[in-house]
């Protein structure tokens, strides 16, 4: 991927790692349109970063999507490069069935099929730039479940599996496929908890990670930070069963 003369749409851009990395990638010059829910959150972010550019997103409408793919396409008809970022992680207590049906299915709309039906949107528009990218956010617990969040980590496991796929499909067309697989870090995901845990990585330094390796990897498949390697090769380790221990006491 290149790093630089991209216009970059970056969905759930108000919080977190999707606003830190449009961010990061404004500061590289850069055109970055963050997407998300609520208008007055994308308006602060767009204030504190000059250019900055926003389109409000539903994320769980798959007619939203249509139309909002219409009309991103239509005011930034240079976008070459889409990061599917927006994801919920709620904590699911499958013994209290069917109770917890709602949020696992909100999960799932969010999750995988947003970024299902937003990249099949963007993918005709994308296929016509003379290069162009897809990202896909999952996480090291697509490989290593935390079982507080089964359809959480069932959701992202299916976002790596369709990241290899799509790339597949796409060898020799102009898009590329990236997966970026965040470890446990410093937002506001799950609360003020998570985003103040000195275990979780700090926001900063992931980020500054994940650029570096995609300023230094230009043909990169995985971004993969260090602190996310113990899960991310876990099977392929034979240490899966001892971190799913660790993970789930």
């Amino acid at each position: 991927m290149k790093i630089k003369d991209n216009t970059i749409l970056i969905t759930g851009g108000g919080s977190g790692i999707g606003r830190a990395l449009a961010e990061a990638f404004h500061a590289l010059g850069n055109k970055v349109v963050i997407a998300g829910r609520r208008q007055q959150t994308l308006d602060e972010v767009t204030a504190a970063n000059p250019g900055m550019s926003s389109l409000v997103l539903d994320i769980e409408s798959p007619d939203g999507i249509r139309s909002f793919a219409e009309r991103a396409t239509r005011d930034f008809p240079a976008l070459n490069v889409v990061i599917n970022n927006a994801g919920i992680m709620r904590n699911e207590d499958v013994k209290s069935a069917p109770d917890y049906l709602a949020d696992a299915e909100a999960t799932v709309a969010t999750n995988l099929l947003g970024p299902i039906r937003l990249t099949a949107a963007l993918l005709p528009h994308l296929q016509k730039q003379p290069k162009s990218a897809i990202l896909m956010v999952s996480s090291g617990l697509a490989f290593v479940s935390l079982a507080l969040t089964p359809t959480y980590c069932a959701t992202k496991a299916a976002i790596h599996s369709y990241a290899i796929s799509l790339r597949h499909q796409l060898t020799g067309t102009p898009t590329e496929v990236i997966e970026i697989i965040p470890p446990y870090v410093q937002t506001h995901l799950q609360g003020d908890h998570q985003a103040n845990d000195p275990a979780a990585m700090p926001l900063e330094a992931f980020i500054t990670e994940v650029m570096t390796i995609l300023t230094g990897q230009p043909t990169v498949k995985e971004v993969v930070v260090k602190r996310c390697e113990p899960l991310r090769f876990a099977a392929a380790n034979g240490s899966e069963d001892k971190i799913f221990q660790h993970l789930n006491p």
